[in-house]
């Protein structure tokens, strides 16, 4: 049996009784988590932070493994970089791309995922020119399933692409994701760098369809966590088309991640907030809301950021990295010529919650 890619939609019943119970679930998760984050004035920071441990933990699904630590030496400098942790580096930046190529052009095309995809591989871009990788039976080595090639692929694509953005259907639209990131996934377009590019469609077509606002919901943690249901899941809808299944599992990872990013941005913005009253009590000579918000920006503040985000002199800069330093809100270290101000109770949050698995 070699299984041939269909074309979209699928010409079965997508959202039964029990997809549809799960769906009402899925979404009552979701609007509280896009409800929680809408409250927030700076989203920029809640973006930065939740989308570091999405590009940790969607490069590990590819057996890219780094570190939090390496990650933020990595993002305070440019060229220090363990291989894994600017592949990881490449991702995030990748992320923010599709986010500001939706919000700018209301529709998500194929030339956007390859814009996406050559940002997470600059080096391996195109698509591919000759078959991919076939499923096979493990048991007897029958080949499953073999990913479109040559001209197909771009047929499939511009399917997938007219199945994203027009609504000719009444079905669900996390239903819809479900099935987007099955097919992308067959589909294999590239050389490498497809598992990590669905999963960055799947947030931004959440984003596209007004689910949220920001792109901080993302399902790589739930797919490490049940990674051979995951596999399973895609080979049954290959081999048997039980979609069922496979839609269930989606729909149950967008609430379990949904319910656990709600708690994340709770704690960083708890942080934010008490941070803020402590360095208006310890440091009222300083404090400002834009201060706060330029040291949880990210993990790490430099000089030349509190310089130009406050519109000061770099020795004043300097004066006020040091006095944050001193009253215990930010720990330095030299990275070559420069010294980073690292916020440690913002990147105790972050990797607390990237590491439970």
């Amino acid at each position: 049996m070699n299984n041939l890619l269909s074309k979209l939609p699928p010409s079965v019943e997508l959202e039964t009784k029990y997809v549809l119970k799960q769906l009402t679930r899925s979404h009552r998760a979701l609007a509280e988590l896009k409800g929680y984050s809408d409250m927030i004035p700076n989203k920029n920071i809640l973006i930065n932070a939740i989308t570091i441990n999405e590009a940790k933990d969607s490069s590990e699904i590819e057996n890219i493994v780094t570190t939090h630590d390496e990650l933020f030496k990595t993002m305070s400098r440019e060229n220090y970089a363990t291989p894994s942790a600017k592949e990881v580096v490449n991702y995030r930046s990748a992320l923010w791309k599709g986010y500001e190529l939706v919000k700018k052009n209301g529709f998500l095309s194929t030339n956007m995922i390859v814009e996406i995809h050559d940002i997470i591989e600059p080096h391996k871009g195109g698509f591919r020119k000759v078959p991919g990788t076939v499923l096979k039976n493990e048991a007897t080595g029958e080949v499953i399933y073999t990913p479109p090639s040559g001209d197909k692929i771009m047929s499939f694509l511009y399917n997938l692409e007219n199945y994203i953005n027009n609504d000719y259907d009444d079905i669900d639209f996390l239903t819809k994701l479900a099935v987007i990131h099955y097919q992308f996934e067959c589909i294999h377009p590239f050389y490498d760098g497809n598992g990590r590019t669905g999963r960055i469609l799947n947030v931004l077509y959440l984003i596209l369809k007004d689910l949220l606002d920001i792109p901080i919901l993302y399902l790589s943690k739930f797919i490490i966590r049940n990674k051979s249901a995951y596999y399973r899941l895609l080979k049954g809808v290959t081999e048997d088309g039980k979609w069922e299944e496979w839609i269930l599992f989606i729909l149950e990872g967008i609430e379990e991640t949904a319910d656990e990013t709600l708690i994340l941005i709770k704690g960083i913005n708890k942080c934010l907030e008490s941070t803020a009253e402590e360095i208006r009590e310890n440091l009222p000579a300083i404090y400002s809301k834009e201060l706060v918000n330029l040291i949880f920006f990210e993990f790490y503040t430099k000089i030349n950021y509190i310089e130009e985000g406050l519109n000061v002199s770099r020795k004043t800069a300097a004066k006020y990295l040091s006095m944050l330093e001193e009253e215990g809100f930010l720990v330095s270290e030299k990275v070559g010529r420069e010294r980073i101000y690292l916020n440690e109770r913002l990147f105790k949050i972050v990797k607390e919650a990237g590491e439970k698995k």
